[in-house]
């Protein structure tokens, strides 16, 4: 039998078709061209922006440089003439043109370390009700109004202190005299002004510093630390004092550190109740005086040269104070939170 085969179809194959190239399309040699360009531009970009925060960064030190030359400059006559003797010597007389800072240091330093006695157990314990123990809804309005208390003007407090401070201190002074008078720190007349007062108001004004800074250092304490003492049987204060506490006691002692240069600086309120004597005396109800109220109520009415530089020295010794003690903080403030890092990790 004789097969049939169909006959073999042929399909036309078209050829491939090329797409016109645009003629916004750049060539081969062009594209490499723009990316070099765009890559260089990016370059350019990146250090112009490392540059410019770079400099933004060491203009800091630059002020701070600044600021300690021109104290410097300016209180060169008083180094000069009294050298460090002016730092332990008590005399203040602008008539003679004899200086001494130690009753302003002493001043400065007792009233701080006042504050800090009354402020930092009211800080710390008012911090570790908000992060640990209040429910967040309440915790966080709290914490809003207590962080309102620092745009209060010194001034105010100064005001306060005057009239509602000042005759409490003086009416309690005289009652618990016969009581505590035997005491070297509570001996003498109660004038209402004096280091105790002063003490009093800087705790106030400071308070706000521990809560906040204290409340946000036990905040950051991972959560699994305390999970994990709860989990073992540990109370709800066994957990914060033996997990939270010392975990976060670096960033308090750093919080601690900040409300203290806070009140070393603080000028108005003290100088409206400290009494303004420059005397060194043991008892806390005497009127005490301090560095920047001696600044605030004498700069202008220095009228010679050494007088002048007297003054600037001890705003340069005050500078020199505050700027180790912050330093110290933010130590302090970033080993809580390389601690925390870590933990996390």
């Amino acid at each position: 039998m004789e097969v049939v085969r169909a006959p073999r179809l042929r399909i036309p194959v078209p050829s491939r078709v090329v797409a016109p190239v645009p003629s916004s399309t750049p060539v081969r040699g062009a594209g490499v061209a723009v990316s070099s360009a765009a890559r260089l531009r990016r370059r350019i970009g990146d250090f112009g922006f490392r540059a410019t925060a770079l400099g933004f960064a060491l203009s800091v030190f630059v002020i701070t440089g600044l600021i300690a030359l021109s104290l410097v400059r300016t209180s060169w006559r008083s180094v000069v003439t009294f050298g460090w003797s002016f730092l332990w010597t008590s005399t203040w007389d602008p008539v003679f043109e004899h200086f001494g800072a130690l009753p302003f240091i002493y001043g400065t330093l007792m009233s701080s370390a006042i504050a800090l006695l009354f402020a930092v157990p009211i800080g710390v314990g008012a911090a570790i009700c908000l992060a640990e123990l209040l429910p967040q809804r309440l915790a966080d309005p709290l914490t809003f109004l207590v962080e309102l208390l620092v745009a209060v003007p010194s001034v105010i407090y100064g005001l306060v202190g005057v009239f509602v401070l000042v005759p409490v201190v003086r009416t309690l002074g005289n009652a618990a005299q016969p009581l505590i008078g035997f005491l070297p720190i509570f001996r003498g007349p109660v004038y209402g002004v004096g280091l105790l007062t002063a003490g009093i108001v800087l705790a106030v004004m400071i308070v706000p510093f521990v809560i906040s800074i204290s409340r946000e250092v036990l905040l950051a304490v991972p959560q699994t630390q305390r999970d994990a003492a709860l989990a073992l049987g540990a109370t709800r204060w066994e957990t914060i004092q033996g997990v939270v506490l010392p975990f976060a006691r670096s960033g308090i002692f750093g919080a601690v550190f900040l409300a203290l240069a806070r009140a070393l600086g603080e000028t108005m309120a003290v100088t409206m109740v400290i009494g303004n004597r420059p005397e060194i005396a043991a008892s806390l109800f005497a009127p005490a005086y301090t560095m920047p109220a001696v600044l605030a109520n004498e700069f202008a009415e220095a009228t010679s040269d050494v007088y002048l530089a007297a003054l600037m020295e001890i705003g340069l010794v005050l500078f020199c104070i505050t700027v180790i003690i912050n330093g110290v903080a933010r130590l302090l403030v970033m080993n809580v939170q390389r601690n925390t890092a870590g933990a996390a990790e």
